[in-house]
């Protein structure tokens, strides 16, 4: 290197140090207006975190943090006081507090939290650290850091269980409500979820003019009834919009005046009736109510037309007091039971109907009575001519004008012939299992007697080939070799029909069968060639089974795959998916495949698409059998050249 840049080097060194002094200093001086910056900030973020400590320490509600993991990061003393937990000294995870019955609901509403980033009006039960239950209400949302990335979440817990106990009291009073209507001068309609007929009586027909009996009105179109039948009411079209309404909100309505062309003024009800979370129905009252506001003195005339109601009611009708003493039946019972209203009138309905062995029955029903409560239960009874009957009966406590139960009415429905023929039904099914047992036992022993001349035969054949093997030339050989192919063939059938007829009748004890288990250890039994692979997706469940049948459903199927697979490089792939009450399997191979048209037949006994002397059509028969004993279904998916797979579920 020479002088001259040498020199050059030194001056660029120089300059590159005095810029390097210059950029500290600058560094230096914007980290210390940083610092106070971010003293400034800090001091101020404490000051707010300390007025938001204040304002979630004295909220009402319960206020509650967790991480995005659900570990619980903070409770108010509100949150601390409704869940019993204290966080400082316990660790807490949501899923500790979930009710099990509502998990489903409380994953969804979480996924729509970190979706929206937020939910509202989460309503669902919850577990104190004592395991108390209790309602609560949630507003939640979610917290994010600087990046806009979810951190935690917070909410807004309140406790509405007095509020659930109020409305399931509130739905208390309105099932005893609909029976009082029941049982008043009123017309009834009661409507399906699809808002057809079920039932109806005379009073409604007599209300509208309807000139045709109940039974007659059942199916039909509520919708398109009540547009027809506008014209008898003088706002037509303000009815059929309150309807609308009406049913569009499902929420009881009592009183509802309408007017009518010939001045009639109807009161209207509805009570929509609920089962679970799911609407069975809407219940429809009709009340003429015009002498009620023009005479208030008329409650003889409106008896009257109570009683004869009653009187022409289709089912029997009896009217009891507290001592279970009548006090009024309609003509329907009167033909049920051969007495008339005189013959029974006065007399305790427990003893003078009752055949023996219910009075218990009775006297129970009747405490529910004094009770309030309404039920429908079975009697066993007996008629004037002493011939025993079966009663339907749904009983409803009968109320005074201050609402205390004064007795009870009963509507009774002769079911004798349902029950003839349920007993028919049983004396059928004791004769077909004994039936069953016999030909499983006809079976074995036919089973045998074939099989002993078959072996005789098999015997017989190998001595003539033993006794004349150098007397024989190839084609006799050849016929030989057939025959006891045949004999083969025609004794695996034997077995195969044996063992089907006796899938459906050797039933062991259900015991909780481990499938995992149970097909790892099938799988290392079974012939499988070195070009077919068997792949289990993932561990099998454990169900509730007959294992020895079990183990025969899985050999048959995986077995019926290997022998038609004609790939050079086979797959079998058995998998599973978990349904509501049944687990759905499947095991897919890369086969033949079967042709669509044949779909429906291979399940039916000696239907075998391949002949083969290995296939006697009734392995796919027996397996329908196993699946059918586990109360599940069996299909498959298949297209030729390219596989099949079989799909069966089985009950858990």
């Amino acid at each position: 290197m020479s002088q001259d840049q040498a020199e050059i080097l030194q001056r660029a060194l120089k300059r590159e140090k005095a810029a390097r002094k210059a950029a500290e200093s600058i560094l230096e001086e914007k980290s210390r207006e940083l610092f106070f910056t971010t003293q400034k900030l800090k001091n101020l973020l404490d000051e707010k975190s300390s007025q938001l400590q204040g304002v979630f320490e004295n909220i009402i509600d319960a206020y509650v943090v967790m991480d995005i993991n659900g570990n619980v990061i903070k409770f108010n003393e509100a949150a601390t006081k409704l869940f019993g937990y204290d966080i400082d000294k316990e660790e807490v995870n949501v899923n500790n507090l979930i009710y099990k019955e509502d998990y489903e609901y409380a994953i969804n509403s979480f996924i729509e939290l970190t979706t929206n980033g937020f939910f509202k009006d989460y309503e669902a039960r919850v577990y104190t650290k004592s395991k108390e239950v209790k309602w609560v209400h949630i507003n939640a949302s979610i917290i994010f850091d600087k990046d806009k990335k979810p951190v935690a979440a917070q909410g807004i817990v309140r406790d509405i269980s007095e509020q659930k106990k109020s409305a399931e009291k509130l739905i208390e009073s309105e099932d005893r409500l609909s029976t009082l209507i029941i049982n008043l001068d009123s017309g009834i309609i009661l409507e399906d979820e699809d808002r057809n007929i079920v039932l109806t009586n005379n009073k409604f027909c007599e209300l509208f003019g309807i000139d045709a009996n109940p039974a007659d009105l059942v199916g039909m179109d509520c919708k398109a009834a009540a547009e027809r039948n506008k014209v008898l009411f003088k706002e037509p079209e303000a009815f059929i919009q309150r309807m609308q309404e009406i049913d569009a909100a499902k929420e009881n309505v009592i009183g509802d005046e309408l007017e009518m062309v010939d001045g009639k003024i109807i009161e209207r009800s509805y009570m929509p009736i609920i089962t679970g979370n799911e609407y069975k129905g809407y219940l429809w009252t009709f009340t003429d109510i015009t002498l009620k506001r023009t005479y208030r003195d008329s409650l003889e005339a409106q008896k009257q037309k109570y009683y004869n109601i009653i009187a022409n009611m289709n089912l029997g009708l009896v009217e009891v007091n507290n001592n279970d003493e009548i006090l009024m039946i309609n003509q329907s019972f009167t033909d049920m039971s051969g007495y008339t209203e005189e013959e029974v009138k006065g007399e305790n309905a427990g003893v003078f109907f009752a055949a023996e062995d219910v009075r218990q029955i009775i006297e129970a029903e009747n405490e529910k009575r004094k009770k309030g409560q309404s039920s429908s239960y079975e009697l066993k009874a007996k008629n004037k001519a002493g011939d025993i009957r079966y009663w339907l009966i749904s009983g409803a406590p009968n109320y005074d004008i201050e609402g205390k139960v004064i007795g009870s009415i009963g509507i009774h429905l002769d079911i004798t012939e349902i029950k003839n023929l349920e007993l028919q039904k049983e004396k059928l099914l004791e004769k077909l299992e004994k039936s069953n047992d016999e030909l499983q036992e006809y079976a074995h022993i036919v089973s045998h007697d074939l099989k002993s001349p078959l072996r005789s035969i098999d015997a017989l054949v190998s001595w003539l080939k033993e006794d004349n093997k150098d007397k024989l030339d190839d084609m006799s050989m050849q016929n030989f070799a057939l025959i006891e192919t045949t004999l083969e063939k025609m004794e695996q059938l034997i077995t195969d029909v044996l063992n089907y007829s006796s899938v459906g009748s050797d039933i062991a004890e259900k015991i909780e069968v481990d499938l995992d288990d149970m097909l790892n250890g099938l799988v290392t039994i079974l012939y499988v060639p070195e070009h077919i692979k068997i792949k289990i997706q993932k561990p099998l469940p454990k169900i509730q089974g007959d294992r020895t049948k079990l183990q025969q459903l899985f050999q048959n199927l995986i077995s019926n795959s290997v022998k038609f697979i004609d790939k050079e490089e086979g797959s079998i792939i058995v998998d599973f998916d978990d349904l509501k009450s049944h687990y759905k399997f499947s095991i897919k191979d890369n086969g033949i495949g079967i042709d669509k048209k044949y779909h429906d037949k291979i399940f039916k006994i000696f239907h075998s698409l391949k002949k083969s002397k290995d296939s006697s059509g009734i392995g796919l028969s027996i397996v329908k059998k196993i699946v059918d004993l586990h109360e599940g279904e069996i299909w498959l998916d298949s297209e030729p050249n390219i596989g099949t797979t079989f799909y069966f579920t089985l009950k858990k």
